[in-house]
């Protein structure tokens, strides 16, 4: 018999994990998808007929049978057959053929780029069950705490009705509850709360992996602590390219406290240093490549400064690198860009979903200099017990699926270093999203006036407009003009996160005026309100330029979902943070004729092939350093003895 053998059982132990990655797929035959779900669909009559009694015992009867031989052939289409119909019976849902496919996608262990708003909720939802009826333990990994709690919440009828406990872990949850959490059959968590979870296990087991290894401890008479997670064996991704790639190379890392005064003030004397010197004198900042270089007489300045300093200071290279981290915290590092202030503590805001990540660091003294620039009590200092990075963590898994509306682009570094092929799915209905032209302004002033016009214009028609703003200070920018103007609207951003669900059940209706940044792009459906798509549906007016054409693709996927009517247009300025150190943007911004409005006469064709090009170099650098940050660990992991602590 052909079993699966990512299956929890004598080769993986109790509490299974994966000790490499495994290796690319050799890619997927649609074909074989179609006839399981034709398949599935041939299943379903006789479950649909059973009685609730007959239902139970016919699960029962399977769920030995899966869990020996695996998630294939009839014993797959009578799982996924009994999770929808358990689905239509406890929330009244009919599953579409695209989420069918979706979950059969990913069951196969690969990713599905799956369009907004065509229920991928419960498309995951259906994995996760067919997984746990096999009897893995299943996390499902969503974007924030209010999501995670949302969906254990609102699907736990679904899975009690399949026999199932569902579970959520959320921040600041005690650890019995974690435990409990964790050992349900299927349990939705975040990736952060989940990872640093994984790296306190891994100190409770002295950062023992294997059964093997745990086995030898347990001969050389070392006691063990038992885990808060039992093994790591499925894990369902949603918006599996933000974890997979655009926060591939975040280190989590896992520290304590330790009293160290004398490094404090060698932060303080690092900050003073830095006031000393002069800008364009002492020191270039090359804000477009996130750089401070010190100049030759800056180093001699530097050096006569800290004559009388001693210590650390007498090293040229510790000297010169501190005091060029403090001039970056100074000069590059923005506020309501890279960072908020938020009741008397500075927290990182995530530059790919927008939101704030409480609790994230910059290592190397960064986040305490920063802390000092804008006058906040510095936190204490700390020691690294442990640290992972996603690209390091998820391979872990014996399973490993997910899902996003914005994967293509990223498929083959996911089946590089993942071995995840990617799978599109199509959408049920024909799309109606209207795209229409691209601008660009002389600058950020005439931007504005250009959007709140067009805003005004459109709400006036009754259409409500998302607006996608690059930054928390380009959304209060552009929010304190429309208000001056006395346009009403709504603002969602890092410093209004606790509004976000409020103000995206708001956001579709008749007229409403959103201005956002990236935090609306990720993990958010807009219902439109009544009357809306008669007037033409969700505007979404993009005033961002990204790294990533998936995110853009992000934003623009909150209108026209599902068959519905909407448009999308980007406008950018020449002088926009992202676009300001261009040196072709400048060539054009001289070269063009300009409308009275301030628009240049830019060819479209020729505008949209330059941006692409610009975010294809940039996507090029970033596969780049991951790359080489990946390479790094796994040496660096290697080079341990006994597995380590490879964190």
């Amino acid at each position: 018999m052909d079993l699966d053998l990512s299956m929890p059982g004598l080769l993986w132990g109790a509490c299974p994990e994966r000790m490499e990655a495994p290796a690319a797929s050799r890619g997927w035959r649609r074909p074989s998808y179609q006839r399981q779900l034709r398949a599935t669909r041939a299943a379903l009559d006789a479950w649909r007929k059973r009685p609730p009694d007959e239902f139970r015992a016919a699960l029962a009867s399977i769920r030995g049978p899966l869990a020996r031989e695996g998630l294939r052939g009839a014993l797959l289409a009578e799982a996924l057959a009994a999770s929808v119909e358990a689905a239509r019976r406890s929330l009244g849902v009919d599953i579409y053929d695209t989420q069918l496919f979706a979950a059969l996608v990913m069951l196969d262990r690969r990713l599905v780029e799956m369009a907004t708003g065509e229920g991928k909720t419960l498309a995951a939802a259906l994995v996760a069950a067919v997984g746990a009826l096999a009897g893995l333990r299943v996390h499902v990994l969503t974007a924030n705490d209010y999501l995670v709690a949302r969906d254990a919440r609102t699907l736990a009828p679904f899975y009690t009705a399949l026999g199932l406990e569902v579970a959520c872990v959320t921040g600041g949850q005690a650890e019995a509850g974690r435990r409990q959490a964790y050992a349900a059959s299927v349990c939705y968590v975040t990736a952060r709360e989940l990872v640093f979870d994984y790296l306190r296990d891994g100190q409770r087991r002295s950062f023992v992996r294997s059964d093997l290894q745990r086995r030898v401890k347990g001969l050389c008479g070392e006691s063990l602590q038992s885990g808060l997670i039992p093994g790591l064996s499925m894990a369902v991704l949603d918006e599996a390219d933000s974890l997979l790639v655009d926060e591939a190379m975040m280190p989590l890392i896992l520290s304590r406290p330790v009293s160290d005064s004398g490094a404090r003030a060698f932060l303080w004397q690092a900050r003073r240093l830095a006031d000393a010197l002069a800008a364009g004198v002492d020191f270039q900042v090359d804000q477009a490549r996130f750089r401070v270089d010190l100049t030759p007489a800056g180093c001699r300045h530097l050096e006569a400064l800290a004559s009388g300093l001693g210590g650390r200071w007498r090293s040229p290279r510790l000297r010169e690198a501190t005091v060029t981290l403090a001039l970056l915290a100074q000069h590059a590092y923005r506020r309501d860009v890279h960072y908020v202030v938020c009741e008397g503590r500075v927290d990182i805001i995530d530059q790919t979903t927008g939101r704030r990540a409480p609790g994230r660091i910059w290592s190397r003294g960064l986040h305490g200099l920063i802390e000092l620039k804008e006058g906040c009590r510095p936190s204490p200092d700390t020691e690294t017990v442990a640290r992972i990075t996603y690209q390091r963590f998820f391979p872990r898994y014996l399973r490993l699926c997910g899902m996003s509306g914005t994967l293509a682009e990223a498929g083959r570094e996911l089946r590089r270093v993942y071995g995840l092929d990617v799978v599109r799915v199509p959408t049920r209905l024909p799309s109606a999203r209207q795209r229409l032209p691209l601008r660009l302004y002389v600058s950020q002033d005439a931007l504005w006036r250009a959007v709140i016009e067009r805003v005004v214009a459109l709400s006036a028609e009754g259409r409500p407009v998302l607006v996608g703003t690059g930054s928390v200070s380009e959304s209060e920018a552009l929010s304190r003009r429309l208000v001056a103007a006395g346009v009403s609207h709504a603002v969602l951003n890092a410093n209004f996160d606790a509004d976000e669900a409020e103000q995206v059940a708001r956001a579709g209706c008749a007229g409403q005026i959103t201005v956002t940044t990236n935090m609306a792009g990720r993990g958010t459906d807009i219902p439109l309100g009544d009357g809306v798509a008669a007037a033409g549906g969700l505007h979404v007016l993009s005033c961002q330029f990204n790294r990533s054409r998936r995110i853009d693709r992000q934003l623009e996927g909150r209108c026209a979902r599902q068959g519905d009517p909407g448009s999308v247009e980007t406008w950018l300025s020449v002088d926009m943070p992202a676009l300001a150190g261009t040196g072709w943007v400048q060539a054009l911004a001289r070269g063009c004729r300009r409308t009275p409005d301030g628009r240049l006469r830019v060819p479209e064709a020729l505008l949209r092939w330059m941006l692409a090009s610009s975010q294809w170099a940039t996507g090029q650098a970033d596969r780049r350093i991951r790359q080489a940050m990946l390479r790094a660990d796994l040496e660096w992991e290697q080079g341990l003895a006994f597995g380590g602590p490879g964190e």
